[in-house]
């Protein structure tokens, strides 16, 4: 079960954060927090990335009751799922820099207001991501055996925990991120990722239409 447990954390992390994506979540965070200081930047990076850990716990835990509830299988809610994750990638493949298109700065003392909507939601962790955990929490509970379901749900849980931390850094170090980084580099890398974006989302496809095709 340990095993499981160690294979379920670099799936869920490769799954999750390229949608994720907080290099370019930080860029545009960094725009939307231009009026705050650094000691409030980082302070809501903290609580950002402590509401996007638990948004994504309870989405994780309570997936596949949810599937079960709609009555949704997982290979049609994987087809359905990475149809959504490509578009979404597509989309960011093709948009301008978001480092380009900083909008009107929001005042200090109205930024503690949007930490959850939409600083967490929709912009750290949007629908994609829901999609996401619920195609890795219905798979968790596919599991054989409940030792096996029990490891590959910690599993997530865990690559939840690393992703939570690696969206705290990049927010609270954006600022320094942008001096350090050239635009055009941080432009490159995170259309790489938005390509990934595209592949996962295909691959997801692929899955839920072999699931299917071998079920009859």
């Amino acid at each position: 079960m340990f095993l499981l447990f160690l294979k379920s954390i670099p799936l869920a992390v490769t799954a999750l954060l390229p949608v994720i994506n907080p290099l370019g979540s930080a860029l545009l965070y960094l725009s939307l927090t231009a009026s705050a200081d650094t000691k409030l930047r980082r302070q809501m990076a903290r609580k950002i990335a402590l509401n996007s850990t638990l948004f994504l716990a309870i989405v994780e835990y309570t997936g596949a009751e949810v599937l079960r509830f709609f009555g949704v299988s997982l290979p049609v809610m994987q087809i359905a799922g990475g149809i959504v994750i490509a578009t979404i990638g597509w989309t960011l493949l093709n948009q301008p820099d978001p480092s380009a298109e900083a909008g009107t700065p929001v005042p200090p003392e109205l930024l503690r207001q949007q930490q959850f909507y939409p600083l967490t939601f929709p912009i750290t962790v949007g629908p994609g991501c829901m999609v996401v955990m619920l195609t890795l929490s219905a798979h968790a509970a596919q599991q054989p055996r409940l030792s096996a379901s029990v490891a590959a749900h910690l599993g997530v849980l865990a690559a939840v925990l690393l992703l939570g931390g690696t969206i705290y850094f990049a927010y609270a170090h954006a600022d320094m991120l942008v001096r350090r980084v050239s635009p055009q580099f941080v432009h490159g890398i995170m259309r790489v990722i938005d390509f990934l974006l595209v592949c996962i989302g295909g691959q997801i496809v692929w899955n839920g239409v072999h699931a299917l095709l071998h079920a009859h």
